[in-house]
C-alpha cells in the first residue's frame, strides 16, 4: 500500500504537460459553449418544430439534467475503462450526439440528442480539471489553472454571439455541427497526448453502485421539472409541484445516505471534510448559479426591452470574454505577487461592482453603458473562479481529485440549472411588485399622469373619433408603458440581488487555506 502511495505521489507524465492539456481544453471549451450556443435560437428552434417557447427550454434543461446525472459516475467509469478511454468515449458521445441534435426532426428527437451530449459532455470537464491539477506543479500550475479558468468563463459567453450569428446568418442546426470537426481534432489528440496515471487506470472488480446511481436520478430529474415548471404552475400552489419536490427532497436524502453507508459510493463525501473544498465549492455554486442566470436574462432584457436581434444581444456580452482575457494578461504579469485570497477578493468586488452596474441601466442607454459592467464582470469571473477553483481543491491528494472534481461540478451544474430556472421567476415576481408600487401614481390626482394621458389623448383624437374613445386608448398606451417600465425595474432588481450576493461571498474568501498547504 505504502509503495502505491509513493508511486501515485511520484508519477510525472512523460509527456510536456502543456501538450497534455491541449485536448481537455478543447474538450472543456466545447462542453462548456453548448451550455449557452442555444439560448439564443430557442424561438427559432421552437418555430421550426411548431412547439412553444415553454417547450423548447427543454433544449436546455435535458442537456443540464444529463450532465448532472453522468458527472458522479466519472470516478467509476474512468477506473472501469481508464480515465484516458473514458475522456475520449465522452468525447466522441458528444460529437455523435451533436450530430444527432443538428439532423433532428422534431422536438423529441433533438431533447433526447441534448441529453445525449449532455452524457458525453458532463465527464469532461471534471476529468480536464483534475488532469490540469495534476499534470502541473508549483507556479507552471497556477498559469495553467489560470489557462482553465479563463476556457470555463470565456466559452459560455462566447456561446450567445456564436449561437446568434451563426442562427441569423446560417441555420440553428449549424450550432450542433461545428462540434464535429472540433470532436474528431480532440479525439485525435486525446489519443497522442494524454496519460493515465496509476491511480486512474483501468481497474478490476469496479462495481458500480446501482441504488445509488438509482437514487441520483429520482433526485434531479423531478428537481429539474420543478425549477422548470414551477413559475409557470405557480410554485406549491399546484399539487402536481408539491409531489415532485417530495420526490426529489427523498430522492437526495436517500442518494446521500447511500453513499455514506454504501460499498462503492459515487461520491466520496470525505472530501466535504476538507474545509477548503467545502467552502470553496460553496462559492462556485453560487457564482456559476451568478453566471448562467445573468447570461440568461441579460440578452432577454436587450432583445425585449430594447429591440436588438439575437446577434447583437450576444454581442454585448462579448465584453465579458474580453474582460477575462484582459484579467489572464494581468494574472500572468503579477504572476505569485499577490496571493489567491487577494484574486479571489478583487474578483468577487469585480462580480458585485458590475453587477450593480447592470442594475443602473435604462431604455436609453448606448451599447457603452452595456459593455463596461460586462467588461468589469469578466474580471471578475477570472479573479473569482480561478483562484477559488484552484484553493477548493490544493489541500487534496492527487487520488482524490477525479472524484472531487466530479462532485464539485456536479454541484456547480446543478447551481447553474437552479440559477437559470429560478431567474425566471424573480423577474416575474419584481415585476409584479414594482407594477403594483407604480399603479398607485396612475389616477387624476396626480397631474404628471392626468397631464400625460390628456398629451396622449389629444394625439388619438382624430384617429380614435371622440374624447372617450382617444382617452381609452391613451389611458391602455400608458399601462403597456407601466407594463414595460415594471418588467424593466425587474431586471435591475435582479441585477442588483446578484451583485449583493457576490459582496457577501467576499468574507468567505478568508475561510480558505492558502496555497503553502499544497506545498507540504
Amino acid at each position: 500500500m505504502s509503495e502505491q502511495i509513493i508511486q501515485e505521489t511520484e508519477w510525472q507524465p512523460s509527456k510536456s504537460p502543456w501538450l497534455i492539456i491541449l485536448p481537455v481544453m478543447l474538450a472543456t471549451f466545447m462542453y462548456a459553449l453548448d451550455e449557452t450556443v442555444a439560448n439564443v435560437a430557442l424561438p427559432h428552434i421552437a418555430g421550426s418544430y411548431s412547439v412553444s417557447n415553454q417547450e423548447s427550454i427543454w433544449v436546455l434543461t435535458s442537456y443540464l439534467m444529463a450532465s448532472s446525472i453522468v458527472i458522479p459516475m466519472i470516478d467509476y467509469f474512468c477506473k472501469l475503462l481508464g480515465r484516458k478511454n473514458f475522456f475520449i468515449i465522452g468525447v466522441f458521445i458528444f460529437t455523435l450526439a451533436s450530430f444527432l441534435c443538428g439532423i433532428s426532426n422534431s422536438i423529441g428527437m433533438i431533447v433526447i440528442a441534448r441529453a445525449m451530449q449532455g452524457f458525453g459532455g458532463g465527464c469532461l470537464m471534471p476529468m480536464a480539471q483534475s488532469i490540469t491539477m495534476e499534470s502541473f506543479k508549483g507556479e507552471a500550475r497556477n498559469k495553467a489553472m489560470a489557462v482553465f479558468g479563463l476556457v470555463v468563463v470565456v466559452a459560455p459567453i462566447l456561446g450567445p454571439v456564436m449561437g446568434g450569428w451563426i442562427t441569423e446568418n446560417w441555420s440553428w442546426p449549424y450550432i450542433f455541427f461545428i462540434n464535429i470537426p472540433f470532436g474528431c481534432f480532440c479525439i485525435i489528440l486525446a489519443k497522442k497526448c494524454l496519460e493515465d496515471p496509476p491511480y486512474a487506470r483501468k481497474q478490476k472488480n469496479v462495481h458500480l453502485n446501482k441504488w445509488g446511481f438509482l437514487w441520483l436520478c429520482v433526485w434531479l430529474i423531478p428537481l429539474q421539472i420543478v425549477f422548470d415548471k414551477g413559475n409557470d404552475a405557480d410554485w406549491f400552489n399546484a399539487t402536481w409541484i408539491c409531489w415532485l419536490t417530495a420526490i426529489a427532497l427523498t430522492g437526495a436524502i436517500l442518494f446521500f445516505i447511500c453513499q455514506v453507508k454504501g460499498k462503492n459510493p459515487l461520491i466520496r463525501l470525505e472530501v466535504l471534510k476538507d474545509t477548503n473544498f467545502l467552502f470553496g465549492t460553496t462559492m462556485l455554486i453560487l457564482i456559476n448559479a451568478v453566471l448562467l442566470a445573468s447570461l440568461a436574462i441579460l440578452p432577454q432584457m436587450l432583445q425585449n426591452m430594447m429591440g436588438y436581434d439575437a446577434f447583437t444581444s450576444g454581442l454585448a456580452i462579448m465584453p465579458r470574454g474580453l474582460g477575462a482575457f484582459f484579467a489572464l494578461m494581468i494574472f500572468g504579469g503579477l504572476g505569485g505577487r499577490l496571493s489567491y485570497k487577494t484574486y479571489g477578493i478583487i474578483g468577487l468586488s469585480c462580480l458585485g461592482l458590475g453587477g450593480w452596474m447592470l442594475s443602473e441601466l435604462n431604455l436609453e442607454i448606448s451599447m457603452l453603458n452595456i459593455v463596461l459592467p460586462n467588461f468589469v464582470f469578466g474580471i471578475g469571473l477570472v479573479f473569482s473562479m480561478m483562484p477559488i477553483t484552484t484553493l477548493s481543491c490544493i489541500t487534496l491528494r492527487n487520488d482524490q481529485m477525479t472524484n472531487a472534481s466530479g462532485f464539485q461540478n456536479l454541484l456547480k451544474t446543478i447551481g447553474g440549472a437552479i440559477g437559470t430556472s429560478l431567474v425566471a421567476t424573480m423577474i416575474s415576481r419584481f415585476s409584479q411588485v414594482h407594477q403594483f408600487g407604480l399603479v398607485k401614481n396612475m389616477h387624476e390626482l396626480n397631474a404628471a399622469f392626468a397631464d400625460r394621458l390628456s398629451s396622449y389623448a389629444a394625439t388619438f383624437i382624430h384617429q380614435a373619433g371622440d374624447m372617450i374613445n382617444s382617452t381609452y386608448m391613451a389611458g391602455k398606451m400608458l399601462y403597456n408603458q407601466l407594463i414595460q417600465q415594471s418588467t424593466l425595474c425587474a431586471y435591475m432588481t435582479t441585477f442588483k440581488v446578484f451583485a449583493i450576493a457576490c459582496f457577501l461571498l467576499v468574507p468567505f474568501m478568508f475561510l480558505l487555506k492558502g496555497e503553502k498547504k499544497a506545498e507540504n
